[in-house]
């Protein structure tokens, strides 16, 4: 149920949200898993099969990255619950919801189908993880329908770069098509959501303000009911995958600090305030460990050192 605290907003921006669905049906394409994925690569699993790394081209680095990614898309369930809980069933709102849902249903379908054909992961590992990751049920939850666009518009954005850097590093070209065609699919995401919270800046700025900062700070990619995730995110991050150089440079300098320009809005609340320049720090910070991290990689990848 949406909290009543956003239900006034909600109803005010949903001719925005009317727009936005209709640019996004209007610059997505259909396209089908099945044509996707190399079938004629396949062959079947016997009873007792057990998977080695010798059937694999895909190194250890990058098939953490699938595996995690794949799991996170399988969550789906639990992402729709919330959203819906945050948005509402009903009008762009609600048809959004379950357009991104089946949208994002595609990913799981195609990722997976490809991973069980060239067995570039261990299946059984795959189905575990799958399991445990769907039986914690463990999401993300904003507290606010604010919050939550705030926060999937980083999320969004962080996914696309997480799975197209993966297929950057995938030698199989059609790996590497369906990992571009799925982070393709999370752009279009991002823009919706992304000027989604554009547009409750321009409605109530303060309280924008506010879920911004605190989705800026205490940002996280959901996966923590991933098997071992925090190991898979540290090979991730040293693969230059995704890190926190890269969370710097393709996400809060080019959005919040950018296009959201949240260090010169202007009329905030005193709360407010204290949540832009407490983000403006943050984010000046982050931008110092950024540059850090780079600087490390670089010098490593100079002297052939892995990350």
């Amino acid at each position: 149920m949406v909290i009543n605290a956003d239900i006034g907003l909600l109803a005010d921006l949903e001719p925005e949200a009317a727009k936005a669905l209709d640019k996004h049906y209007a610059s997505t394409k259909e396209w089908h898993p099945h044509l996707m994925v190399p079938w004629g690569r396949g062959r079947d699993f016997e009873s007792d099969y057990e998977w080695s790394p010798e059937e694999s081209e895909v190194p250890a680095d990058v098939r953490s990255a699938l595996y995690v990614n794949l799991l996170t898309e399988d969550n789906l369930p639990y992402y729709f619950r919330d959203i819906e809980r945050m948005l509402g069933r009903e009008g762009a709102w609600g048809e959004w919801t379950r357009r991104w849902t089946a949208e994002e249903g595609r990913h799981a379908i195609v990722i997976r189908d490809y991973l069980t054909v060239t067995r570039a992961i261990d299946p059984n590992e795959l189905e575990r993880g799958r399991m445990i990751q769907m039986g914690s049920g463990q999401v993300p939850e904003p507290t606010s329908a604010v919050h939550g666009l705030a926060y999937v518009t980083l999320q969004e954005l962080a996914t696309r770069i997480s799975h197209r850097n993966t297929g950057t590093k995938l030698e199989d070209k059609v790996g590497y098509d369906i990992m571009r065609r799925v982070a393709i699919d999370e752009n279009h995401h991002f823009l919706f959501y992304r000027d989604m919270t554009t547009a409750c800046l321009n409605a109530d700025p303060s309280r924008t303000v506010q879920a911004i900062a605190d989705e800026v700070i205490g940002f996280a990619m959901p996966g923590e009911g991933i098997p071992n995730f925090y190991e898979h995110a540290k090979v991730i991050a040293n693969a230059g995958i995704y890190n926190l150089a890269l969370h710097h440079e393709q996400i809060l300098d080019p959005i919040v600090m950018k296009h959201w320009d949240i260090a010169n809005i202007t009329g905030l609340s005193p709360e407010a305030q204290e949540a832009q320049d407490k983000v403006v720090r943050y984010i000046e910070k982050s931008a110092r460990v950024a540059k850090r991290i780079s600087e490390r990689m670089e010098a490593k990848a100079a002297a052939g050192v892995d990350a």
